[in-house]
């Protein structure tokens, strides 16, 4: 599955939100705790999401492994890649996310519309200087 959303943040900052707990539980609405590191443990939407972040590309892309609770226990991690292209003074924000439990995918889709697109454009469109 692939979403991409262009956001009214410039590249950099856009990334580091990503990383940082207080940012991106200001940007979905809801507390997430992240370590930003590689191989770091991350959570959001209060526990709902967890996962490992596996690989940093600093300001272009960022890689983790991640599960909801409605994943079944064996259920294998899904893959979430996020990459980050820079459109002027806005960013292209492409969300990939791959092996996602069989009969899943639109559920999640939905969910990645909901609970981050449509929230991000938000919080980004009131942080525009007029």
């Amino acid at each position: 599955m692939e979403l991409a959303v262009v956001l009214n943040e410039i590249l950099e900052n856009l990334y580091k939100a990503w990383l940082d707990s207080s940012e991106h539980s200001k940007f979905t609405g809801s507390k997430a705790i992240i370590d930003a590191s590689a191989n770091g443990k991350f959570s959001a939407w209060d526990g709902y999401i967890t996962g490992i972040t596996v690989a940093l590309n600093p300001y272009h892309k960022i890689v983790q492994k991640w599960r909801s609770t409605d994943f079944d226990e064996q259920d294998e991690d899904s893959t979430l890649e996020l990459l980050f292209e820079k459109q002027g003074e806005k960013t292209k924000l492409t969300l990939r996310h791959y092996a996602i439990p069989e009969g899943q995918g639109n559920e999640y889709r939905k969910g990645w519309e909901d609970f981050y697109i449509e929230p991000m454009q938000q919080y980004y469109n009131r942080k525009v200087k007029k």
